[in-house]
């Protein structure tokens, strides 16, 4: 299994909108989700910063991360989200969300 720790921003103005729409998130966005193997997915605001956690069982992470890119519902979804989220500062080339190094981690 993989863990995936991801940061962004997202302004003050933009809390409400953004906990309203994933207080329903599409099934469709959902069962893509799923059927790319991600697992125990969280997202976490403190403050101005969006933090998002989850689990990837499958066994090749590139294939199902583009099958997720070339989804039509998640590319919809996710052009009404993007809007309302900040990227961070010195991310890497081709991140939106700021990847984490996990330093720690105990079962």
């Amino acid at each position: 299994m993989k863990r995936v720790a991801q940061v962004i921003g997202i302004p003050r103005e933009n809390w409400e909108e953004y906990e309203r729409y994933h207080a329903a998130v599409w099934p469709a966005v959902l069962d893509r989700i799923e059927r790319s193997n991600i697992r125990n997915y969280s997202i976490f605001r403190h403050g101005d910063l969006l933090f998002s956690y989850y689990e990837y069982v499958g066994d090749d992470y590139e294939a199902d991360m583009k099958a997720i890119a070339d989804d039509p519902e998640t590319q919809r979804w996710w052009s009404i989200q993007e809007p309302l989220q900040r990227p961070l500062p010195g991310r890497e080339d081709g991140e939106w969300w700021s990847a984490i190094r996990e330093v720690f981690h105990v079962d």
